[in-house]
């Protein structure tokens, strides 16, 4: 379940926390808007991990389009296959 709550309720901070679990976050508003979102520290580790995984695909998608792409065969005999 969604929860959304005003941003003056970290003011009880604890009953914030409570509410935040893994793939459940806490999304909080300032002035009816959306402001903030408090995760878990495993979907903070998840959302970095795929950033970086994202960031390391485009690095060898912009070499490839730059350098040319490695044929199937060059890659079976880089990987001692």
């Amino acid at each position: 379940m969604i929860a959304i709550k005003p941003v003056s309720d970290l003011r009880n901070y604890n009953e914030v926390l409570q509410d935040v679990a893994e793939d459940s976050p806490v999304f909080l508003t300032k002035n009816g808007r959306g402001c903030y979102a408090v995760i878990s520290i495993k979907d903070y580790e998840k959302l970095t991990a795929v950033k970086n995984l994202f960031s390391e695909l485009k690095k060898g998608e912009d070499s490839a389009k730059e350098k040319g792409w490695l044929s199937t065969d060059d890659v079976r005999k880089m990987a001692g296959f």
